[in-house]
């Protein structure tokens, strides 16, 4: 029987090595289209939208390239503005779909919003592709219920693990439904206008494989983990995470490119670094699978949670790079400006909101969701549990020495310069019965 397909393209916005347009190929007809959530602009209850203005330009980007494809193929993208569990029964109702694709995605709300829409279309059969990861949920390295709870164990069972290989991009494309009429949507008041960005990164597979060649053309990955921890410069890490995490690459991709430079050039360990950061990426895919919503709990996965409080000067002082740390200052100016921070940087201003400022977690987390142009649910939160010592390390958290890094990463004080790293001081203006702090020439 012939099948008449949806295929919801999500975080996998790419033709290339894009196993749900393999499946999608023995369909007799296929609609293709994105959904753009309403929820995603509205504020959480950590004050922030989930999507701010880098990503959502980025991911606009995306969808004009994907878009382009698609036509190339006898198809095209149809962008609707809603809720998926909304729109897309109605949709299988109106065509009589009987077939729905889309990438496997590890958080908690994407999951939620996949079962609604199965559990609403008992007669359409629902394929979740496994082509956001690396490996496929029925072929792990390591089974979810023995999933180790560290990181380093998994690496060592995951690392010779041969992946599935990379497939060509398709030729051609079954034909939209034939009763299928291109509705006439307006783009609602809710969703944001563009807005000028100094982000680096333009969305779209084009300058995704554009990127990966250029990269794996060059010296660079022989380099890899010597300047890898360096807080600014474009050659200093792959790059590849905003790519990666909207889907115009697959991490299998950028593993064979990661091969093919090995076969060519030799491997030494900057080259072997770099698949083994991608393993950490995987390690935080298949984790928030296992822990679901325990990703976002105070206390993680562990027995009890972090001495903190919630000082709101103080968090809006740390978001806008006003504290009394200059390098955390330049670092946040450097992410509200660009939508991007090295990784060393990352980790420096998590430390600082959690160690210094004595704030939940999760209110930085949820900041680096908003502007972060590459947030991942899984490794954005994972990371964070990291730093907060809730997450997966034996050791617990990590308190970075502020002056130590500061004299490692930046000692020529460029990097402060460049972001206008500036000593913002006193931390606080009112004590803890709400009195103003005098500055000591005026006690």
């Amino acid at each position: 029987m012939s099948q008449h397909s949806l295929y919801w393209f999500t975080q996998d916005l790419r033709i290339h090595d894009n196993h749900a347009l393999k499946a999608a190929q023995d369909s007799s007809h296929l609609l293709c289209i994105y959904i753009v959530d309403p929820r995603w602009f509205e504020n959480k209850r950590w004050q922030h939208a989930s999507m701010g203005g880098h990503r959502w330009s980025f991911v606009q980007d995306c969808l004009s390239d994907l878009a382009q494809k698609l036509q190339t193929l006898g198809q095209r993208l149809h962008i609707y503005y809603g809720k998926p569990e909304d729109i897309i029964p109605k949709l299988c109702h109106t065509y009589d779909l009987d077939h729905l694709l889309c990438a496997r995605m590890a958080g908690s709300y994407e999951q939620a919003t996949v079962k609604a829409i199965d559990d609403s279309l008992p007669s359409v059969t629902v394929d979740l592709i496994d082509h956001y990861t690396l490996f496929e949920s029925l072929n792990l390295p390591v089974l979810l219920e023995e999933w180790p709870a560290s990181y380093t164990p998994f690496r060592k069972i995951a690392e010779p693990v041969v992946t599935r290989n990379v497939l060509d991009s398709p030729t051609s494309l079954p034909p939209m439904p034939t009763l299928f009429t291109l509705p006439s949507i307006q783009r609602p008041n809710w969703v944001p206008a563009p807005a000028p960005s100094d982000c680096a990164f333009r969305g779209g597979e084009t300058e995704a494989l554009q990127h990966l060649n250029a990269y794996f053309s060059s010296e660079l990955p022989l380099d890899y983990k010597n300047v890898r921890n360096a807080l600014d410069g474009w050659d200093n890490s792959s790059k590849f995470s905003p790519w990666l995490n909207q889907g115009c690459l697959s991490a299998r991709q950028v593993k064979s490119a990661i091969e093919q430079y090995e076969s060519e050039n030799g491997s030494n360990e900057s080259t072997r670094w770099l698949y083994v950061e991608l393993l950490w990426r995987e390690y935080f895919q298949w984790s928030h699978h296992k822990i679901g919503a325990k990703l976002f709990r105070f206390r993680g996965v562990a027995k009890k949670g972090p001495l903190t409080s919630y000082y709101a000067e103080r968090y809006q002082k740390w978001c806008n790079g006003q504290t009394p740390y200059a390098l955390v200052n330049a670092c946040m100016k450097e992410l509200k400006t660009t939508g991007y921070l090295s990784n060393r940087g990352r980790q420096i201003v998590a430390s600082c909101l959690v160690n210094e400022l004595s704030i939940d977690w999760r209110y930085g987390a949820a900041w680096f969701e908003h502007q972060l142009v590459d947030y991942d649910v899984a490794a954005n939160w994972g990371n964070w549990q990291y730093i907060a010592g809730v997450g997966a390390d034996p050791r617990g958290g990590r308190h970075f020495n502020l002056e130590k890094q500061t004299s490692l990463y930046d000692p020529q004080g460029e990097y402060r310069k460049k972001w206008g790293g500036l000593v913002v001081g006193p931390l606080d203006s009112v004590d803890a019965a709400d009195w103003p702090i005098m500055p000591p020439e005026q006690h």
